[in-house]
């Protein structure tokens, strides 16, 4: 299950206070061409050291459609970001396109900042319930009700699936 490798790298890195800061698809490495081959976790280059569930303006880095709204708004961030990151990959693992898109930066901006996705037909149609709750839990705009990487892990559409 590839998310869940990908939750795992993000939970390990952040039980040892790294923040990757620039999870998408790109820096997602597969080990190998076998079927079921594990997912690792490139490109640190962006990452930081943050103790526990500090917060800071660490700067502006990452990429700008996996951006979270609290970097967008140069709020103090953490480990969070990493998470908001991961639902739009679980987003686009789903159905094969982002969450939020928009040819102007400012207008994609403005709808990560929103929180501004959705469900369309008939792409979403056959996704189930708890596979959305988690995306949800991952997109929460507020930061402080983000789900964690430990709390997705015991997510009901993780274990189950």
């Amino acid at each position: 299950h590839c998310i869940q490798q990908i939750l795992e790298s993000v939970s390990h890195c952040h039980q040892n206070s790294v923040v990757h800061r620039d999870l998408k698809p790109e820096n997602l490495l597969l080990a190998s061409k076998a079927k079921g081959a594990a997912v690792k976790l490139a490109d640190f280059g962006l990452a930081i050291e943050v103790q526990g569930e500090q917060q800071a303006w660490y700067g502006f880095a990452g990429t700008p459609g996996y951006l979270s709204p609290e970097v967008l708004k140069k709020d103090p961030y953490g480990k969070p970001v990493d998470i908001w990151a991961c639902g739009v990959i679980l987003y686009i693992l789903l159905v094969g396109y982002p969450p939020f898109w928009d040819e102007d930066q400012h207008r994609l901006y403005a709808q990560i900042k929103a929180g501004a996705y959705d469900y369309p037909s008939p792409e979403w149609d056959t996704v189930t319930a708890e596979a959305k709750n988690l995306i949800n839990s991952m997109l929460t705009v507020n930061p402080a009700k983000r789900i964690t990487a430990g709390e997705a892990l015991k997510h009901p559409w993780i274990c189950v699936s």
